[in-house]
Formats: structure tokens, sequence, C-alpha cells
């Protein structure tokens, strides 16, 4: 290892060319950290300090050639590097545009600091980024048009950089002085004695700079031969990044990462822990090669990105994704992951698939509808898959469902009617999903959710009008208590702000009104007169029924529940009662 403490101009001074290998993320800083740069580079100047640290560049030399390019592989401080020609690209236009100026030396910029002045190809360019990265900066160097519309940081950073130039806080002249005062620890590894991942992970220790995936991509791609690692990045690696939507790209892998890790472990790594439980599941996977282990996650990935992103050409399973989204079911990936994989094998058929899906969402939903806490959900599916039987899968699923009690617990069609008709809908963060599918049940044509609003039928203002309270009874503001937010005095309108406090038989025949709604939500109402207790309990009744419908009750016949109510019989659960207390006591008399 050789470190030196220099600035970026005599880094990249001399016939030399910085390489970012596959497997580092893109570049990836944004106008923020440009701007603390740039105020770093302004307070520096101003206040005639000597100079300012910016971090460090580790490098791996590669074998040099006696004649031509010394080239050095980036392992660590691609972001500073780039932004910093970024900046040094915005001083060489300047002076370009601005021949007047002679404190600037636009050619000097150009050939020693920007491309090795002799050199043809690649070679010519003094760094050479990855992927799409790559052509945006060499266009930039070269002065070349780019498409308008691209979408990259390279773009928008440089032209902040422009724009700073422009606003002469500080002179150029100044300016290119400053960034020859920015100090870096430039580290050149041996590749035959130092261990680079060993190195990067030391960098990189505190988890800020990379994202877990990102350091997942190091560690799988670092330390293949280059055929390999070039094979396995553009055949396996860079397809699965490529199913992620770019803006949430690395939030999102993280989460796919752990939830993978958790489907194949049966346990759930610790958040920050993720890179460190990947690493120990690799030395221990079923996978011979790194080109396996891709693959494998290629295939993940397909399965997750397609419910994550709701991407699918069956349009039931798409509406299932719809649901698992809406409702928040991250707990439940892991699971979900599985299953996808053994359809795609052939151990269940798609509707087998969905029907596992329909029951994982009805087991969801109704715990929250009989507010059953929600912390032993992801313990539950992340074990699941254990108890599946090859022989009899939906059988062993629809038990493994039937046979959870306590916290766990399925609850059955008596608890969930109890529970939806009382249970306060208005205020649960899956009201809208829950009227939305009321209404869209077996429906050919679906409404659009977000095209109305909630209405109350029965108002929430506490002064009631004089028509409510005659419709309500002597007890009318218990009645509102009681039942305002329940399901039964719930609807869907796009009237709501017409509608607002009137009396229910206004609110029928108004333009707008129920009497004019196709809803199926108000099936029940356009035929009543008057609104109270009776009709909402009636109402919501009705509702129930049509809920344990959608979000069905797992069904197996004693028989065949039986033969997995043996299997659960044959693990013998131990309590005190299990002991017999007076030969613990005779050995405890021994001490």
């Amino acid at each position: 290892m050789d470190a030196r403490k220099g600035n970026i101009y005599e880094i990249l001074n001399g016939n030399k060319q910085f390489l970012i290998p596959v497997y580092q993320r893109f570049y990836s800083w944004d106008i923020d950290q440009c701007k603390r740069l740039w105020n770093d580079i302004v307070e520096m100047q101003k206040n005639g300090k000597l100079g300012h640290f910016v971090g460090s560049i580790v490098n791996i030399a590669e074998q040099a050639m006696p004649t031509g390019v010394q080239k050095f592989m980036i392992i660590d401080g691609q972001q500073r590097m780039t932004t910093l020609m970024l900046l040094l690209l915005s001083l060489r236009n300047y002076a370009i545009k601005n021949p007047n100026d002679t404190t600037i030396n636009a050619r000097r910029i150009d050939n020693m600091l920007l491309k090795n002045e002799y050199e043809i190809g690649d070679e010519r360019y003094k760094l050479l980024l990855t992927e799409t990265d790559r052509d945006i900066l060499i266009s930039l160097v070269d002065e070349k048009p780019i498409m308008e519309g691209t979408r990259s940081r390279l773009i928008e950073n440089y032209n902040f950089f422009v724009a700073k130039l422009a606003d002469k806080e500080i002179e150029p002249f100044e300016l290119y002085e400053s960034i020859g005062k920015l100090q870096i620890v430039n580290i050149t590894l041996d590749r035959a004695v130092d261990d680079a991942q060993a190195i990067f992970e030391s960098l990189n220790s505190t988890g800020k700079e990379l994202s877990e995936s990102d350091l997942i991509r190091n560690y799988i791609l670092m330390g293949l031969e280059p055929s390999e690692q070039t094979y396995v990045y553009e055949h396996l690696w860079r397809p699965m990044e490529q199913l992620f939507v770019y803006e949430t790209q690395a939030t999102v892998m993280d989460a796919f990462f752990r939830h993978y890790l958790t489907m194949k472990l049966s346990r759930i790594p610790k958040l920050g822990r993720v890179y460190e439980e990947f690493k120990l599941y690799h030395l221990n996977c079923e996978f011979r090669t790194i080109r396996e282990l891709c693959q494998d996650l290629l295939e993940y990935a397909k399965y997750y990105t397609d419910i994550v992103f709701i991407r699918n050409s069956d349009k039931d399973l798409k509406r299932l994704y719809k649901d698992i989204i809406d409702l928040k079911m991250e707990v439940s990936y892991p699971f979900l992951l599985k299953i996808h994989k053994d359809c795609d094998e052939g151990l269940i058929t798609s509707d087998e698939l969905k029907e596992i899906l329909k029951l994982c969402i009805s087991y969801v939903i109704r715990r929250s509808i009989c507010e059953i806490p929600t912390n032993s959900l992801n313990k539950t599916f992340a074990t699941m898959r254990n108890f599946i039987r090859l022989d009899d899968y939906v059988n062993s699923v629809k038990a493994f469902f039937l046979m959870l009690d306590s916290y766990k617990e399925f609850p059955d069609n008596d608890k969930f009617e109890i529970a939806f008709v009382s249970r306060d809908i208005y205020n649960m963060r899956n009201r809208n999903y829950i009227l939305s599918r009321l209404e869209n049940f077996e429906n050919k044509a679906p409404i659009i959710i977000e095209n109305y609003t909630i209405e109350h039928i029965m108002p929430q203002n506490k002064n009631l009008s004089l028509e409510w309270q005659a419709d309500l009874g002597d007890d009318w503001q218990e009645v509102q208590k009681n039942y305002l937010h329940t399901i039964g005095n719930l609807t869907l309108t796009a009237y709501n702000s017409e509608m607002s406090d009137r009396s229910f038989l206004e609110k029928m025949d108004m333009q707008g009104g129920f009497k004019e709604s196709a809803l199926r939500l108000n099936k029940y109402v356009v035929l009543q007169n008057e609104w109270n207790e009776k009709h909402i309990k009636e109402r919501a009744k009705e509702l129930a029924k049509k809920a344990e419908s959608i979000w069905t009750y797992p069904t197996l016949t004693a028989e065949e529940l039986s033969q997995y109510q043996v299997e659960e019989k044959t693990t013998e659960k131990y309590s005190l009662q299990t002991y017999d207390m007076n030969d613990l006591k005779r050995v405890y008399s021994n001490y």
C-alpha cells in the first residue's frame, strides 16, 4: 500500500487513467453535496486558509505497460473525484467562452487534467465511469451535444458549477487556485498484497456513504476475475438493478436483500446488518459459484419487483399485488417470494398461487379489523415456509393459518363480523382500501377510489339538525357517538361538500344524491326513507357478510385438518405441569 497526501492536480497529472469498476454504484452526489464542496472552497479562499481535507481516493494499480497509459481501478473516492472533474470542466469551458480572461489556461486543464493529450480511443480520458455515466462524462469532456431531456446528476452538478462561476462569488483564477489547495490522500493498493475488500469495508464501516445493496454488490463482484466479473455484472447483476425504479433503487434494493435473507434463513436480519448477514449467508449457502448465487438473486428480484411495482400481465395477480401494496404487507414478502418461486417451478399452479395470496391478504386485513397487534406478523411470515408440505401445498398453508392461536390467530367469521360492524373504520389507515374493495368486489365496471371521497350518511357535526335528531330518536347523541365512523354509516360520493350536514331525505333527492348513485355501496341506502340506528346496523351486517366473501377464512374438512393437528401434537409442549415436582425437589435437595 502506498498512501500519499496531495491534490487533484498531482493525482491526475501524467499519462494516467482512472477507471470505475462495474461493481461501483453510479455517480450519486447531488446538488447539496456540491454546495458543501463549493462553500468549503469559498470559505477557504476568503479566509486565506492554506488547505482543506476532502477525503481519500483508494485505487488498485493495474499492471504497468512499458508504454501507454498507467491505469488505476478506483475502489473508493469515485464521487469526490468525479465532482472535482465536473468543477474542472466548468473552469475549462469558462476559459473557452471568455478568451480575454487569461488567468485560466483552458488548454492546460484539457490536456493535463481531463485528457491524456497524445492518446486515442478510451485511453484519451483521465476518468472513465460506468454505463451511461461514462458516455455523458465523455460528451462533457469532448463538448459534444447531449440529448435534450437526458436525466443525469453529472449534468445537474456540472450546470450548478457553471452557474456558480457566472455569479463570480470568487474569481475563476481563485477557484483554480483553491482546487489545488484541496487535500486528498491518494492510496494505491498492491493487488498481490493488500486485501481490497477489507480496506473497502473499513472505509465504509459507518454505512453512511454506501447503502447495504451497494456493499453487497461490491462484495460479490470485487473478488471475481475480470472476465467473470464482466459476465456476472452484465448478464445478472445489472439486469437485476434495472428491475428497480431508479429514484428509489437503493432503499428498495436494501429492503429486497433483507426479505431475501429472511426467506432463505427463516429469521429476520437486523436493520443495518443486512450486508454482514449476506456475507455469512454466502459462505454457507447452497450455491457453488457467485454466478449461481446472482442467478438466484435475479429470479427473486423479479418476483419482488413485480409485487412492489405492481407488474404483471395477469390482471388478477396485478390486483392482488395492489392489495398487498395498499395494505403495506412488507412483513409477508419473504413468504411471498417463496411461493412465487414454487409456482415458477411447477409446485403450485397460478390459481393456487392466487389462492394463497388471497389468504395472506385476508389474514392481514382481518387481524387489522379485529385490532390484533401486528408485532408477531413478521416472525409468522418469516417461518411460514417451514410448514409447507409439497405433496399437499395449499392445504398445508390453510392448516398453518387455522392452527394459529392467541396473538397470532386468523380471526374466524364470527370474530371478524363482530369487529367489522363495530370498528371505527373511518379512522383506519386502510379505510379507502376497505371501501374500494367492498364497492369493486365482482364488479365488472370498478370505480377508481381516488375520484370519490368518504361520506358520513349521518353527519359528523355534533350539533345535528332537528331533522336528524328526529330520525335518530331521543338518544340521538349516543347513536351518533356509537355509529358515526362505523361501516354501516360510511359510503362514497363525488358530492361530499354538497351533501355536508343535510338531512337524509335531502341527501337522497339532491343532484348527485344517493338516488342517482350507481355505487353498490348505496344499494341498501337508496331503499330507505330515513336513517337511524336500526338501518345502520342492518347495513353494517350486510357489508360484513360481503367482507367475509372478499377476505375469506381458510376452510378444511375435519379429516384434512386432523393430519396436521396430529403432527402438531407430536411436538410435546413443556410447562411446569409437565414435570414431577417431587422429582425436582429430590434433585435440588442434593445441592
